[in-house]
């Protein structure tokens, strides 16, 4: 839907595009911003224009309504910026894959896209430059939502190549969705990684002025610079503010909360780290030391894996062909990891197929225990396996690494069954 015929000629009259910043005054009230594409929501005869807060708001026109163009529109477009390197700092490379921490608004469209450069992100954060030598390179400029296994894959691959080329830590902004998904993924394809590799991101896009994004970038880096912990991790917001940070284990991180600053959270374990506004780092629970070893990547991954969340009611039928077609099944059941007793035919036909089943919780915090009850034990005696205190989400990249990585299905139940990136955990402290 577009502006109103008048109101199209209107602002054609004076010059007005999308992009342009504008001041328009209609019934005594003055509002200044950048003048944003017409959407389906609102009257043909209302202007929109994004203020300074970041957010958009619609102002009717009349006819005693005044305009006037501001300034006209500003065309962004990523630029690299070659910086001299400083001795005696660390190097770290910056890969970029997209998400919000390195989106603008595109005024053509009134769109959010994940096209800035990685370089431009850290030159918008000049103190960055005083703490280490950052390098960067765009390997994927899309959202999380479309990360697939084949970009886990590359971005290992790169992670690797560039650690064994002299990088101290690696950063890499990423989408906040399916963060926990990739750092995950990393985790296990990484395995020992000598060094820290880091994801960031940001819950808003640097064109907001509450944006995240520069101080959890800096946060990342002040992490990689004096965390002196070797790993995959994902560094946050840990208050509403910007005055703490949190470093949690990559599989142990998960998003909960779809838009405040600090919806990330570690899960069943404490964070690794804490960074303050200052940079001190505050270490919690004590990691692998940063050696000089090699970096492998071992990127194999079994595709035909699914995920299922149980709901009442799930009828069998409807998964059958889904579950009988696929070599490893994460359900994320309830309580302690329960399914329907109607499904336990179909979890004993999936094994019996030479399927790994794995059983999870909804709950998120605590461990799975099908033990208790006699809907868990006919879970186990059908064949599927708990995996403690796991995340599910971690549960399935790890199952499809598993069973890429292995020789057969016992050999896949027992890697799932091992922790071997801090993955599960049967203890238990108070406040986790």
């Amino acid at each position: 839907m577009s502006y109103s015929v008048s109101l199209s000629e209107l602002l054609e009259s004076i010059g007005a595009k999308e992009g342009s910043k504008l001041s328009v005054e209609s019934q005594d009230r003055m509002y200044t911003g950048t003048l944003m594409p017409h959407n389906d929501f609102s009257n043909g005869d209302v202007v929109i224009l994004k203020v300074s807060s970041g957010y958009n708001v619609g102002i009717k026109i009349s006819g005693d309504s005044a305009v006037r163009v501001l300034e006209g529109p500003v065309h962004r477009a990523g630029k690299d910026i070659a910086v001299e390197t400083k001795d005696g700092l660390p190097n770290i490379m910056l890969i970029g894959t997209g998400g919000t921490i390195a989106s603008y608004v595109d005024y053509r469209t009134g769109a959010v896209h994940p096209a800035l450069s990685t370089s431009e992100l850290v030159n918008a954060v000049p103190e960055i430059r005083e703490t280490a030598n950052i390098s960067a390179r765009v390997l994927f400029s899309i959202f999380s939502e479309n990360m697939n296994v084949e970009h886990w894959q590359e971005l290992a691959k790169t992670v690797a190549q560039e650690i064994n080329g002299g990088a101290d830590a690696v950063i890499i902004p990423h989408g906040t969705d399916t963060m926990g998904y990739t750092a995950a993924a990393l985790s296990f394809m990484l395995g020992d990684v000598p060094k820290p590799v880091v994801l960031v991101g940001s819950q808003r896009s640097s064109d907001r002025p509450s944006s995240d994004a520069s101080s959890n970038l800096m946060a990342a880096v002040r992490f990689c610079i004096k965390g002196n912990t070797a790993g995959v991790f994902a560094v946050m917001h840990d208050t509403l503010g910007d005055d703490s940070f949190a470093a949690h284990a990559g599989t142990r991180v998960r998003k909960m909360h779809t838009s405040r600053r600090d919806a990330f959270r570690s899960i069943n374990a404490a964070p690794v780290a804490h960074i303050d506004r200052e940079g001190n780092v505050k270490t919690v629970s004590a990691g692998r030391p940063i050696t000089e070893r090699k970096a492998v990547a071992r990127t194999d991954m079994e595709k035909a894996t699914v995920f299922l969340q149980y709901y009442p009611g799930m009828d069998p039928s409807l998964f059958e062909d889904i579950v009988m077609k696929s070599k490893g099944i994460v359900i994320s059941g309830s309580g302690l990891g329960h399914v329907n007793e109607n499904m336990i035919s179909l979890i004993r036909k999936a094994c019996e197929n030479g399927s790994v089943v794995v059983a999870t919780s909804q709950c998120l915090n605590g461990r799975t225990n099908l033990n208790v009850y006699n809907t868990g034990r006919d879970m186990l005696s059908a064949g599927a396996i708990t995996v403690l205190d796991m995340l599910p989400e971690t549960a399935y990249v790890k199952l499809m690494w598993a069973l890429a990585n292995s020789d057969d299905t016992d050999e896949a139940k027992k890697i799932m069954l091992a922790s071997i990136a801090g993955e599960m955990s049967d203890r238990r402290t108070a406040d986790v």
